[in-house]
């Protein structure tokens, strides 16, 4: 057992007020669903591709937008001139299901007032090969408190959780696995969090994915 494994157990967890665990909640087949609508979405025009940040430096996961472009720092509705592809209605339900049961893990987040009719309308699509990182950093870029509801299919990366003030201590490490769901809302909504590796080969046969990890986050811009 490694450091990070010994960390979290795998019941549901309530890391910190507001930011909910719940280990394994995607079925293998929501997982493979998952994957193959990935790869669609990945494709041109609007597709997946590496973001550059306004300092020159280039994001090492790649990504593709749903329903709102992310640009630094900022939501647009098009990419390559071109209108960013739609966020599907079956994606927003089963995040909705996902928040409902993590709001009955927290008092935290069941009584944020932000998750009440949460209704996404963009999804940040990551993938993460064996080398792809993500720097600490706040999810501050939406005009809403809504929570965010994240999923994780592939390989195992490791979570790192902050806090809401800064960059620096405290954090703690959290693997998270394929079919996981982590929810943050609540009083650390903006905490600092970020992937610090990606362990390559752990993740589970039939989801479609030969390696490396995806991540979809479901947000409210409230715009």
């Amino acid at each position: 057992m490694t450091a990070v494994d010994a960390l979290i157990p795998r019941p549901p967890a309530e890391l910190a007020p507001g930011v909910v665990l719940v280990p394994g909640w995607l079925g293998p087949g929501v997982q493979a669903r998952l994957v193959e609508a990935c790869r669609e979405w990945a494709r041109g025009p609007a597709g997946m591709r590496r973001v550059r940040l306004p300092g020159g430096g280039v994001m090492s996961v790649r990504t593709v937008c749903l329903g709102w472009h992310w640009e630094p720092y900022r939501y647009v509705r098009a990419v390559d001139g071109v209108p960013v592809k739609p966020f599907p209605e079956w994606l927003a339900e089963l995040g909705g299901r996902a928040l409902a049961d993590a709001r009955g893990l927290s008092p935290a987040l069941a009584a944020d007032p932000a998750a009440d009719g949460w209704d996404p309308d963009v999804a940040l699509v990551n993938f993460y090969d064996a080398d792809a990182r993500m720097g600490l950093h706040q999810d501050r870029d939406e005009r809403s408190a809504a929570p965010v509801v994240s999923f994780s299919v592939g390989d195992t990366g490791v979570f790192r959780l902050g806090n809401p003030e800064g960059r620096g201590r405290p954090w703690r490490d959290v693997p998270l696995e394929s079919g996981d769901v982590l929810v943050f809302g609540g009083p650390n909504r903006l905490a600092f969090h970020g992937v610090t590796r990606v362990l390559p080969g752990t993740g589970p046969s039939g989801t479609g994915m030969g390696a490396g990890r995806l991540n979809l986050t479901l947000r409210v811009t409230g715009l």
